[in-house]
């Protein structure tokens, strides 16, 4: 099973039903693409959670909303999937859609926007697109 996927839907659900957190499955690479939502504004927090001494733990996504109770985080397309996987050079990378999206890519120097890639000129896998 593709566990960004499984990440983003989870996210997407309980951005649909208007929820106030997601809980998802840990994993080092879905944490930080939760970080990377929270610094560009898409989220209003997460926390990682382990109960009771077991390894495997959740992280809590707090999602964010308006005031008018509308949705911040319009979109979320996964890219990259295990039967295709989409790896770009800096250059390559797509663009934002109009300032409001952002591209997440896994490189080498760790989980960064597109932005940040083509500043630190650095290409890796299109992991996710979210708007």
């Amino acid at each position: 099973m593709d566990s960004i996927a499984d990440l983003l839907t989870r996210i997407r659900n309980a951005n649909l039903r208007l929820k106030d957190r997601a809980d998802v499955p840990l994993s080092k690479l879905k944490l930080e693409i939760v970080r990377v939502l929270k610094e560009e504004g898409f989220i209003a927090n997460y926390k990682s959670l382990f109960a009771n001494g077991h390894k495997r733990g959740t992280i809590r996504v707090f999602l964010k909303y308006t005031t008018a109770r509308e949705p911040v985080l319009r979109g979320l397309k996964r890219v990259s999937r295990p039967g295709l996987r989409m790896y770009r050079p800096y250059k390559d990378i797509p663009k934002a859609r109009t300032g409001y999206s952002v591209t997440i890519v896994s490189t080498p120097q760790g989980v960064l926007t597109d932005k940040q890639a083509r500043e630190k000129k650095v290409g890796g896998e299109i992991l996710c697109q979210v708007w």
